[in-house]
């Protein structure tokens, strides 16, 4: 007897909603470092920061700025002779906090008839959207410093290898001669002011890319041999000498900026010249962070679509955003360095 044959009735809707998927999530890791100054409100959207200069010292460039002159021979006195008098001279740097902000906007058919939860999700996404705002605020200022080091070249244009020791202990030199002092402790990732204690180190930022010629220099040891040492984020490569490397995608690199990368072995992305990547190093009080991490700073919202006024007598429209105002400065250009590297074409 044949088997009866039925016709598959045709579904409904014939699709699983399947699971939210993860996207990427900005790494901030500058924010670690530099020290905080909370903006208070209603006194300007520019500060003035001071600093009194050694004696000889000039406002002039990142060594004069930190350089004593000072001899045992032009302090003696003799008896009864009076020494003429000096003076102290100021170092002023403005900062101008300038505004920032994003928002989305949903319909009350998104919030009631859609499947998933639309303004949870862009809720999470201000929050870490802003917080790449911040990191490119940071890593813009930090790129400034006036304390500059070439990898095999003297400016950009000549740049033509990768990350060496010798090259960075040229800018601990660099760093030493200025009197800067080694990062002790750090921020907490939390928006709060908390710190917490380190072992004494330069750090030194970089572009995930970097990993490979990092892991190359003589004597690094990696976060895995560390022992009870701590790792000051979870983006922490490892060490080597005076430096505690850390990496982060979003410290871009300039394409096509540097020497011809013909038989150097760097990467470029067109083919022609090296693409630069700085290498952000940092001491203790380098640079400046204002009001970044004081939560009323940053300011969140919400509006729901249920909440009606004379502008949506509906409730037609929900809105999610966040605002809040920064800067970020050099505070000593002799108390940090930008080293200007290739990276090795893998």
């Amino acid at each position: 007897m044949p088997i009866q044959q039925y016709a598959t009735v045709t579904p409904r809707i014939g699709k699983q909603m399947g699971e939210i998927l993860r996207h990427s999530v900005p790494r901030e890791v500058l924010g670690i470092t530099g020290r905080q100054h909370e903006m208070t409100p209603n006194m300007s959207e520019t500060v003035v920061y001071r600093r009194w200069l050694p004696y000889g010292g000039a406002a002039t460039n990142s060594t004069t700025i930190n350089a004593w002159s000072v001899t045992a021979t032009a302090h003696q006195t003799q008896e009864g002779v009076t020494p003429d008098p000096d003076n102290i001279a100021p170092q002023d740097i403005s900062v101008t906090l300038v505004e920032y902000a994003c928002l989305y906007m949903y319909s009350n058919r998104t919030a009631q008839l859609y499947e998933d939860d639309v303004p949870r999700e862009m809720k999470k996404q201000v929050g870490e959207r802003m917080g790449l705002v911040r990191e490119k605020i940071r890593y813009g200022a930090l790129r400034g410093c006036t304390n500059k080091f070439y990898a095999g070249g003297t400016t950009r244009l000549t740049v033509d290898e990768a990350v060496t020791l010798p090259l960075l202990r040229k800018v601990t030199r660099s760093l030493m001669a200025n009197r800067a002092d080694l990062i002790t402790s750090i921020l907490s990732a939390s928006p709060n002011f908390n710190t917490s204690s380190v072992e004494a180190a330069f750090i030194v930022f970089a572009h995930t890319d970097a990993e490979n010629d990092i892991r190359e220099l003589p004597g690094f040891k990696s976060v895995a041999e560390y022992g009870s040492r701590k790792p000051l984020h979870e983006m922490e490569l490892g060490s080597c000498d005076r430096y505690r490397f850390i990496i982060s995608p979003e410290l871009d690199s300039v394409p096509n900026a540097g020497a011809s990368y013909a038989n150097t072995g760097l990467y470029s992305t067109s083919s022609s010249t090296v693409d630069i990547y700085p290498f952000i190093v940092v001491a203790e009080e380098a640079w400046g962070d204002v009001a970044l991490r004081g939560m009323a700073s940053f300011m969140p919202t919400s509006i729901p679509h249920s909440q009606r006024d004379k502008n949506d007598p509906l409730g037609q429209r929900g809105y999610v955003g966040a605002i809040f105002y920064s800067a970020a400065f050099v505070q000593n250009d002799g108390w940090m360095a930008v080293v200007e590297c290739g990276v090795t074409a893998l």
